[in-house]
């Protein structure tokens, strides 16, 4: 998608002021390696959707400084000219790999790894964590919403409610990822497929005299796909009434209603009660939508306490994954050349959470060859086999005396080369196609995995050979 604007500079100052340092001391075109990954799954759920690798791509094919934009960083006063001509000069030269989008993912493993020349691995960080970050957030929440209503259509409705436009249009794409059915985002359609669905709103009710001549005014336009906001007045006294009085006109002029959306009020009892009246007046298939300040955990109440819905619009707590705003993405340096030869580096924290897994990888899953689930992912450092013909330990690294033995499973690996020493050698999908994949993907995981509270703790392990490097590392940078 185009959306024609050149963003090389929404990054972090220090990008630049790295990258002029990089230059100056001899270490422009050092190869190096940058993870990105997450270390906690929002809402404390068991696992994510990775989400916005096209435009993490679209972004690293259109990397260019213009004539503005080096005069402007002229103006700072702090960068040298051969940094300037060297930016003025730029080409993308770095291999990227990266996980499939709708994939998901667990903390710790790299959702995407950047290797080339020092000044370009380090200068796209802030882009592609925002890119990253953002998308993940929003599909790992709507997979949540979609899972709580249990096969029933949701549609995304956040547009108003989003961080900006760009919050609304990437939100609509991956919350149609995760498997929304639909989105609002007109615009969204458009650019990206994403199928676009509305009806009315109040003010189309509160415009006529009466409700019932608005709603036989929308009927009018719309008599093969007429659903009604039956809650501006009164649901059961008047919305749904005044409906269904309308379908009956509809019916006996050979047309089949769609149904009703109630936007307020206690939706399980009104839903109820409103299906009653529609089976009552001869109207079992009119579907019943339902919106209003919705998440997975209300979702999944009014579905246990038996609400009569056929469909929901989710708006603000989606878009704006409003109960966890905030993915937790990082980007850290894994390894240096050195002599022709990739160093490992690691980083340190007084927080064991931040501190960092070295070495050039590569990411793999195991699955049961008899019900094709995901059993555990492993990390590797880059050119170590897994032989799936032999049985494997697993630790978890959470609590390391706890194992699991894998047999009989098929292993794959999960990144792909995205970028070719900065030419682009991977097709992006289709947003329709990358949901299919999220759904089958989302499928290989058991039920406790995907449990909303206390869900099962997914097995991410390091091999023996990884682990040892890092455990060597830690010795000596801690001595």
């Amino acid at each position: 998608m185009d959306m024609e604007r050149n963003l090389t500079l929404l990054t972090d100052f220090y990008e630049l002021t790295m990258g002029n340092g990089y230059l100056g001391s001899g270490l422009a075109d050092t190869q190096c390696c940058f993870d990105l990954y997450f270390r906690k799954v929002p809402d404390n759920g068991g696992y994510a959707v990775v989400c916005g690798l096209e435009q993490a791509i679209e972004y690293l094919r259109n990397i260019r400084f213009s004539d503005d934009d080096i005069e402007y960083l002229r103006s700072k006063k702090i960068f040298s000219e051969e940094f300037l001509d060297y930016l003025k000069n730029f080409e993308f030269a770095c291999d990227v790999y990266a996980i499939p989008e709708g994939t998901p993912v667990f903390p710790n493993e790299p959702l995407m790894i950047v290797k080339g020349p020092a000044i370009q691995a380090q200068f796209v960080e802030t882009m592609l964590l925002l890119t990253i970050n953002h998308q993940s957030l929003i599909a790992t929440k709507a997979a949540r919403i979609v899972k709580a209503a249990d096969g029933r259509p949701v549609m995304e409705f956040g547009s108003r409610r989003a961080q900006g436009s760009d919050g609304a249009i990437y939100g609509a794409r991956a919350s149609y990822i995760a498997g929304c059915a639909g989105t609002a985002c007109t615009i969204s359609d458009k650019l990206m497929g994403t199928p676009a669905v509305g009806t009315m709103a109040h003010s189309w009710v509160q415009m006529f005299d009466s409700e019932l001549d608005a709603f036989r005014a929308y009927a009018k336009q719309y008599p093969d796909g007429c659903l009604l906001l039956v809650d501006t007045y009164n649901v059961l006294h008047s919305g749904v009434p005044n409906a269904i009085t309308v379908f009956n006109e509809l019916k006996a002029a050979g047309h089949k209603s769609l149904g009703i959306r109630i936007d307020s009020g206690d939706i399980t009892y009104l839903s109820k009660s409103a299906r009653k009246m529609l089976d009552d007046a001869g109207f079992p298939d009119a579907k019943i939508t339902v919106s209003n300040s919705l998440d997975e955990y209300i979702i999944a109440d009014i579905i246990r306490q038996g609400a009569c819905v056929d469909s929901f619009g989710v708006g603000e707590r989606m878009i704006t994954s409003k109960s966890e705003p905030v993915f937790g993405g990082v980007y850290k340096l894994t390894a240096v050349e050195k002599d022709g030869e990739l160093v490992p580096r690691i980083k340190l924290s007084e927080n064991t959470a931040k501190i960092t897994t070295p070495c050039f990888k590569e990411l793999w899953r195991f699955y049961d060859r008899d019900t094709g689930k995901a059993m555990a992912d492993l990390l590797t450092v880059r050119g170590e086999e897994i032989d799936d013909s032999k049985e494997l330990t697993i630790f978890d690294p959470d609590h390391p005396f706890k194992r699991k033995h894998l047999k009989n499973f098929t292993a794959r690996k999960l990144l792909v080369q995205i970028f070719d020493k900065g030419k682009c050698i991977y097709k992006s999908p289709t947003a329709t196609e990358i949901r299919e994949y999220c759904r089958q993907q989302t499928d290989t995981l058991w039920d406790e995995v995907k449990r909303f509270e206390n869900p099962h703790n997914y097995y991410v392990d390091l091999s023996q050979k990884l682990w040892n490097i890092k455990l060597d590392l830690l010795n000596r940078m801690s001595e």
